[in-house]
């Protein structure tokens, strides 16, 4: 689930980098049901739902505009935690669920040098993406169409400094992106000090978030949270920003994190940012989920192609 701001202005149509216009429309994709709308209330902006469900947002033209509020927290964690602690200038970023690759198009344009890879389950929606949107070319942003999970447990060492958890099925992130075993694919993945970040869609019990911070600490030297109050406080349900890293995260008290929560609180749904110290009272007790009992759903989590599969493959050679 996504909810976006909404600040009207005027349309006209602007042709993506591929010289194309989007179309409005239903498309059929390898494993859902892909609806592009023009967006009424932002210049140039398209909604993509998948299934039914808003999944991204695009801005011809501006990489930075960020319309779902998720996407912002996820920015302003990333950000603070790179520019105090990597080298924005070498950055490898890795996006498990792809969507239309509004954040790989965002940070490509934030850290220009940086390499952001975009692993999307369907191959369709990904080449989609390409023609209709301003998307860099490889190696700026390469989608590599595969299962985000496999992608996971066959990473190198040590190859990559963020990686970004964003993988739904429906309204859901399947079971098997939640297990201590997969955050220890993604810790393995990371260099030394890296940044492990994911959007947890939960609902107002809480439970799905508290079982995967509590996974992420067994696997994580330091986690922090970001979300607004209301999610915080069990009121609806709502997407809760999960970090975790061997880098230890700002106290509450300093400086950095009074400049994360003045942009959270800047944002169109004002958010807060939840140092280590809190988010340990707030997992205690919770049993982190294991791949064994993530695996007897594994039938209902995994998408149905809606036609023959294809061999795997890169999008950008």
């Amino acid at each position: 689930m996504a909810r976006k701001q909404s600040n009207k202005q005027s349309r006209k149509q602007t042709s993506s980098q591929s010289g194309n216009t989007p179309i409005a429309g239903t498309y059929e994709g390898e494993y859902s049901v892909i609806e592009l709308e023009a967006d009424s209330y932002t210049t140039d902006g398209w909604l993509i739902s998948i299934n039914g469900v808003p999944s991204s947002h695009i801005v011809l033209g501006q990489p930075q505009a960020l319309e779902f509020e998720y996407m912002r927290w996820i920015a302003t964690g990333a950000r603070a935690f790179i520019d105090a602690h990597l080298d924005a200038s070498k950055l490898r970023i890795t996006h498990l669920g792809g969507g239309a690759c509004t954040l790989a198009r965002y940070f490509a344009d934030v850290y220009p040098q940086s390499r952001n890879t975009v692993v999307e389950l369907d191959a369709e929606l990904a080449r989609l993406s390409r023609e209709w949107f301003d998307i860099p070319r490889a190696p700026r942003v390469k989608i590599r169409v595969d299962d985000a999970r496999a992608v996971a447990e066959s990473f190198t060492p040590a190859s990559r400094d963020v990686i970004i958890r964003d993988v739904f099925a429906g309204a859901v992130t399947p079971n098997s992106f939640t297990t201590v075993e997969f955050f220890e694919h993604c810790h393995r993945g990371l260099a030394p000090g890296g940044l492990y970040l994911a959007n947890c869609g939960d609902h107002p019990d809480l439970r799905g978030a508290k079982s995967e911070l509590a996974g992420m600490l067994e696997v994580f030297q330091h986690v922090a949270v970001i979300a607004d109050p209301p999610m915080l406080k069990g009121r609806r349900y709502g997407n809760i920003i999960l970090l975790g890293s061997d880098t230890e995260f700002f106290n509450s008290t300093s400086t950095e994190a009074a400049a994360i929560t003045r942009e959270l609180l800047g944002g169109g749904v004002p958010a807060q940012y939840k140092d280590e110290s809190w988010v340990r009272k707030f997992a205690s007790g919770a049993q982190p989920r294991h791949d064994e009992v993530a695996n007897l759903q594994m039938l209902s989590d995994t998408p149905q192609p809606l036609a023959e599969i294809q061999e795997n493959s890169d999008i950008e050679p």
